[in-house]
């Protein structure tokens, strides 16, 4: 049998910058699967907000995080990634975390640079660890992988922010020689150091595109050209639903007729009662 990991390294093998619509729950994974995306990732932002109702600035905890990408990865079928912010604690809790999202079902976990308590990395108020304990993170998250889970590491710097771009460069390269698998220099502020990041680096990058965030949004031809091979929208669900749910409070706050909402026969369609449907009259059990 295939594994998640195996058939993410399959679609990272692919000539293209894949776009990668990020989810918060079972219901927008499935979701993002049903739409045909290959593969997708559990946003620390997203599932802060819609499970917490509070910020990504390290609030939500492990067991958090991994209560929701297991009920994420049982849903779909596609690759899940999953955010593992800076690991919970030291290189031995960065094992503890790597080990615990390969067992949830997660195809690739992210790791990250940051001072704990961490934050988005569009936000104020980021810092991140020295060097040497960047690199004791990613260093115990290759070895939780290459000593009996199948799952890649994402290897992410937040350096570029009050550092600099050279020092996340260096970070990044060093990252690449530890053995990740997917590098990502968070919050690059243009085009020409977006090229610079994979012109210095070989190796897989991945892109966060946010509107209004600090990176240039750009196509996912544009980036295929400059050097990515994963585009990510880690708020694009998130905001879609949010403005949804706000203009349906709003008409309903008024007394008027909501406009924008989905017909229920499709609601029912996607979140499974017609599979269900089906397998009651296999086993017996229809209650028409």
């Amino acid at each position: 049998m295939v594994t998640q990991a195996e058939k993410l390294r399959n679609l990272l093998a692919q000539d293209q910058c894949h776009v990668m619509p990020c989810c918060y729950d079972a219901l927008s994974a499935k979701m993002i699967e049903q739409a045909g995306f290959p593969f997708t990732f559990m946003s620390g932002f997203a599932v802060s907000a819609a499970r917490l109702g509070l910020p990504d600035t390290g609030l939500i905890s492990y067991g958090e995080m991994l209560d929701q990408g297991r009920t994420i990865c049982t849903a779909v079928s596609i690759p899940v990634m999953g955010d593992g912010d800076t690991g919970y604690g030291n290189a031995l809790n960065v094992r503890r975390t790597v080990d615990g999202y390969a067992r949830a079902g997660f195809a690739a976990v992210m790791i990250e640079d940051q001072v704990a308590p961490k934050r988005c990395g569009h936000t104020q108020g980021k810092l991140v660890v020295s060097r040497d304990e960047a690199y004791e993170r990613i260093r115990a998250a290759v070895d939780a992988r290459d000593e009996g889970q199948d799952i890649l590491i994402i290897a992410r710097t937040d350096a570029r922010g009050d550092h600099g771009l050279d020092e996340a460069i260096t970070r990044v390269q060093t990252y690449a020689d530890i053995g990740a698998d997917i590098l990502f220099i968070e919050a690059p502020e243009s085009v020409e150091e977006m090229r610079i990041i994979c012109k210095e680096v070989p190796g897989t990058h991945m892109a966060n595109m946010i509107d209004g965030g600090k990176t240039p949004v750009l196509s996912p031809s544009e980036l295929h050209t400059i050097g990515f091979k994963i585009a990510a929208y880690p708020l694009a669900l998130l905001s879609s639903a949010m403005q949804a749910i706000s203009t349906s409070l709003e008409e309903l706050r008024e007394g008027k007729p909501l406009k924008n909402v989905m017909p229920f026969a499709k609601v029912r369609k996607i979140v499974g009662f017609d599979d269900y449907y089906t397998d009651e009259k296999r086993y017996g059990t229809s209650r028409r």
